[in-house]
C-alpha cells in the first residue's frame, strides 16, 4: 500500500488538467482553459502547488453555485485527487482531501447513472455490471472515479478494507481501456501496469502483464509522457530485477526535454524521481 500511493499519485495530476478546463470553461469562457494550458505547461512545481488551491476553491464556488452539476463535480475530483496526491504530505489532511475528490466523482456517477448510487456498498458481482453501463460518453466520469478511489485507497495503507477495494478500481480501469484505450494519454494503461506489478508472481502479481501495460501506455503518449517510463522502471524492472532496463528507462527520462506541450508539469516530476531511482538503484540491485 505504501508503494502504491508513492507511485499512482503523479499519474493523475497533469493530463487531467486539460479536460477539467474544457468542463469548466462552459461557465467562465476561456479563463479556464488558459489556466489550466498554464498549469500543464508550467515547469516549476513550487509554483504550482502554492497556486492550485486558489483554482480548487473555485471549482468549489461553482458547485456551490450548482451542486448536481455532474461535469463540475468530474473536475473537483480529478484536481482535489491530483493536488493531494502530489503536494500533500500532512496524513490527516490527505486523508481529507481524498475523501473529498472521492466523493465528488461518486455524487457525480449517482447523478449519471442511478444505478450507482451506494456504488461502494455493493458486492463486487453487482458492481461489476454497474460499471460495464458507463458507456464511450461517460469515460470521463469513469476516470475520475477510477483515478479518486485509487488515491483515496493510498492514502489509507493500514486500512485492509480500503486494500480490498483495488479490485474494484481494476476493474473501472479495464473498462476505461475496452471503451478507449487512448483516454489520457493511456493513462488507464499505467493504472493497470502498477496494479498488475503490486505483488510478485509467488503473491500473486502479474509483471508480464503490467509490463505490456507500461509499453502500451508509452506507446500511446508518444513517448511523451515521461512518468509512464518512470513507473515502468520502478514496478516492473524492479520487481523482476532487471537492472539494464531499469537504468536505460530512466536515463531516456532524463536525457528528455521535460517541456513538451501538455506534459511539462508531469515530466519535471518524473525528471526527479528518475534522478532518486537511479541513485538508489545503485543499493538495490
Amino acid at each position: 500500500m505504501h508503494t502504491l500511493s508513492k507511485l499512482i499519485a503523479p499519474i493523475i495530476i497533469g493530463l487531467s488538467l486539460t479536460s477539467c478546463a474544457s468542463i469548466i470553461s462552459s461557465a467562465t469562457n476561456k479563463m479556464a482553459t488558459n489556466l489550466s494550458t498554464a498549469i500543464t505547461n508550467n515547469d516549476d512545481l513550487a509554483t504550482v502547488k502554492a497556486g492550485a488551491p486558489a483554482y480548487l476553491l473555485m471549482l468549489d464556488s461553482f458547485i456551490e453555485g450548482d451542486p448536481d452539476d455532474s461535469k463540475m463535480h468530474i473536475a473537483a475530483s480529478k484536481l482535489y485527487g491530483a493536488y493531494a496526491g502530489v503536494f500533500v504530505k500532512d496524513e490527516p489532511r490527505a486523508k481529507r482531501l481524498t475523501q473529498k475528490s472521492l466523493d465528488f466523482a461518486l455524487h457525480a456517477s449517482c447523478l449519471e447513472i442511478s444505478e450507482s448510487c451506494g456504488i461502494r456498498k455493493t458486492k463486487f458481482s453487482e458492481f461489476a455490471k454497474i460499471i460495464e453501463q458507463f458507456d464511450k460518453e461517460q469515460i470521463d466520469l469513469l476516470f475520475a472515479l477510477g483515478s479518486s478511489w485509487a488515491g483515496w485507497i493510498q492514502n489509507r495503507s493500514g486500512d485492509w478494507n480500503a486494500a480490498a477495494d483495488l479490485a474494484r478500481v481494476t476493474k473501472i480501469m479495464q473498462h476505461i481501456i475496452k471503451l478507449d484505450e487512448n483516454h489520457e494519454a493511456g493513462q488507464a494503461h499505467l493504472y493497470m501496469g502498477v496494479l498488475s506489478t503490486l505483488l510478485p508472481p509467488a503473491l500473486g502479481g502479474k509483471p508480464k502483464v503490467g509490463q505490456k501495460h507500461f509499453e502500451k501506455a508509452i506507446q500511446i503518449s508518444e513517448n511523451k509522457n515521461l512518468i509512464a517510463k518512470v513507473l515502468y522502471a520502478e514496478k516492473y524492472a524492479r520487481l523482476v530485477f532487471d537492472q539494464e532496463l531499469h537504468d536505460k528507462l530512466l536515463k531516456q527520462v532524463l536525457e528528455t526535454e521535460p517541456r513538451i506541450d501538455g506534459f511539462t508539469l508531469t515530466n519535471m516530476l518524473a525528471h526527479e524521481q528518475a534522478k532518486e531511482l537511479l541513485d538508489s538503484g545503485k543499493d538495490y540491485f
